[in-house]
């Protein structure tokens, strides 16, 4: 072969390799251009200061789900302004609670062989208070109003409520002692007036009362769903009634707002919300016709918020809890809220 035509030969591969480079650049960048869009499209979102004080306005703290540098961040916007530009801390937690100037944030910890789970306390200015291991995946949160007791309830068996293969575990910490009642299956059971014994019990949902002893929650054993109260000088829970899961006490104390199982409903998607009034023990349904698999959060005595899945993995609702009105988009790219101020 003339050395012409190894000129000729070797000249035709370099551009066959810098088209295909420049493709690659090209696809690459539509790529980063669409997911920038995507990013466009969503919630403006900036770091900045973030605080849980009780005084420090009416607001609404909760985890970003917009996709960018602060997605699972805690952030927050004015509870005025909830589609506004968003403050993230930089704080990440898979789901979060808080009231009273104190919050728990239930975290992964991702390793190089293994991810593990954390409960950490934070205080108003989202610094850490104290922490502890979790055996499991994280599915609920709650503050007592005054910011001395939190709960948190993970998955240890199972990643859904919505079939019956799933176990969970449920712990209470005095935020003030860090006394920590690792279970609440350690607590005495009350069912039907009898004391009740089972290997198959679990809790979840636990939702405070303004006194920091008594709280109420979902017991679960032998195929069947309890609202539970709990006192918890006394270590012990009572059941109230069948078929109610992750109650909601309303900040006036009256009523627990709660996802209920619903006959002929898909296995996937049983749920319709409900009021329960704690005086009469009358059920209000509410005006929401999706399936919600969610704890409820009261904004005030009027009104509840709760998630369903969106375009960024979840999005935030309100609606009336006296059963009329109806289901109205809060956030978008939200979960895991709390209102404070």
């Amino acid at each position: 072969m003339s050395l012409r035509n190894k000129v000729l030969i070797l000249a035709t591969a370099l551009v066959v390799l810098a088209g295909v480079g420049i493709a690659s650049v090209l696809h690459a960048s539509s790529r980063a251009d669409r997911k920038n869009q995507v990013q466009a499209g969503g919630p403006p979102v900036s770091a900045g200061q973030v605080s849980l004080a009780p005084d420090a306005g009416r607001r609404i703290v909760f985890r970003n789900m917009a996709w960018g540098p602060h997605r699972d961040e805690l952030a927050t916007v004015p509870a005025g302004d909830p589609s506004g530009p968003r403050t993230a801390s930089g704080v990440k937690c898979l789901r979060f609670y808080a009231a009273g100037g104190t919050g728990v944030c239930l975290r992964a910890e991702r390793g190089t062989v293994q991810t593990t789970y954390r409960a950490v306390v934070l205080d108003a200015h989202l610094k850490e208070r104290a922490h502890y291991d979790v055996p499991g995946i994280p599915t609920r949160a709650r503050v007592s109003p005054s910011g001395k007791l939190a709960a948190w309830t993970v998955f240890v068996g199972g990643d859904s409520y919505a079939g019956t293969n799933f176990s969970t575990r449920t712990a209470i910490l005095d935020t003030h002692t860090g006394q920590l009642t690792k279970t609440l299956e350690d607590f005495t059971i009350e069912r039907d007036g009898k004391t009740y014994h089972a290997s198959d019990v679990n809790f979840w949902g636990v939702t405070f009362a303004s006194d920091d002893r008594h709280f109420y929650a979902t017991m679960a054993t032998s195929g069947k769903t309890y609202l539970i109260r709990g006192d918890l000088e006394t270590r012990r829970v009572t059941t109230l009634r069948t078929n109610l899961e992750c109650p909601s006490l309303s900040p006036d104390g009256t009523r627990l707002a709660f996802k209920k199982r619903v006959p002929g409903l898909p296995s996937d998607a049983p749920w319709r919300l409900y009021v329960l009034d704690l005086t009469t023990m009358h059920e209000t349904p509410l005006a929401e016709p999706r399936s919600v698999d969610d704890q409820l959060v009261w904004q005030d005595d009027k009104t509840v918020t709760y998630s369903l899945p969106g375009d960024y993995g979840a999005d935030l609702y309100t609606l009336p809890a006296d059963g009329t009105g109806k289901p109205h988009r809060l956030l978008t790219a939200g979960l895991a809220p709390a209102y404070l101020g």
